[in-house]
């Protein structure tokens, strides 16, 4: 089995180590620069160009990152290239770009956003270029028809679902995905502890770590019921107690 041990190892910055959009916005090189400074791992959002290019965004709409009409897939990665987001001169990056500037200094957790449709070949084109990375990165994402695509293309690259829910509704889809290999779970912190989480920590071992933790009480609510957190707004590095 893989070590993914470094997963845990370090406070992840979700989208990376933003300030919260005020002067330094969510999933832009400048935010991830200063996550690297500080040591934290990064985690990032990524889609599909229209030009098939994995690009990191988070949202489908361009207009609350970039003030400009459309969506993400109607693009060309050139195109969104050029498109400033917040008003800075932040660009929107590739991934391509990220792996670039990270270069291994921390690890990386790429979730993939799927729009049903508009996301063929995003498994296996993010895969495909984290085959070729040479630092610790994995890649995870919410849409169960993407984590299906997983064990074909990740190989080695650790695989994760990222989740939410306590109702059995909810919690009984994530079981299915455990057939396809995933080695952690990415869960909302707001609803541990539960079932799945207990299930999969207490039974296979497996690491999870939580989104998104915003305060210190929410530190202490990871650490109580998982391995590492997912934050932002804060420097955990100041309040870490646990």
């Amino acid at each position: 089995m893989t070590d993914i041990s470094w997963l845990t190892a370090r406070p992840i910055a979700h989208r990376g180590y933003h300030d919260q959009n005020k002067t330094v916005w969510e999933n832009t090189l400048s935010a991830f620069g200063r996550a690297i400074n500080k040591g934290f791992a990064i985690e990032c959002d990524v889609h599909l160009s229209s030009d098939g290019v994995p690009v990191i965004f988070h949202d489908n709409g361009l207009e609350r990152l970039t003030g400009t009409d459309g969506f993400i897939w109607q693009r060309t990665a050139g195109e969104l290239g050029v498109l400033r987001v917040g008003g800075t001169a932040d660009h929107v990056p590739t991934l391509r770009e990220l792996l670039d500037l990270v270069d291994g200094r921390v690890p990386l957790v790429v979730e993939l956003k799927g729009i049903p449709g508009r996301d063929d070949g995003l498994v296996k084109r993010v895969c495909d270029m984290l085959h070729g990375y040479k630092g610790k990165a994995a890649i995870m994402s919410f849409d169960h028809w993407l984590i299906r695509q997983f064990p074909a293309h990740a190989k080695k690259i650790p695989t994760g679902l990222t989740a939410y829910g306590t109702k059995n509704h909810e919690v009984e889809p994530h079981f299915s995905m455990l057939t396809y290999g995933i080695s952690f779970t990415s869960y909302s912190v707001t609803e541990l502890p539960n079932r799945f989480v207990d299930f999969v920590r207490e039974k296979l071992d497996m690491p999870v770590i939580t989104w998104t933790v915003r305060d210190q009480a929410m530190v202490e609510h990871t650490f109580a019921h998982a391995d590492q957190m997912t934050f932002e707004g804060f420097d955990p590095d100041a309040n870490l107690t646990s």
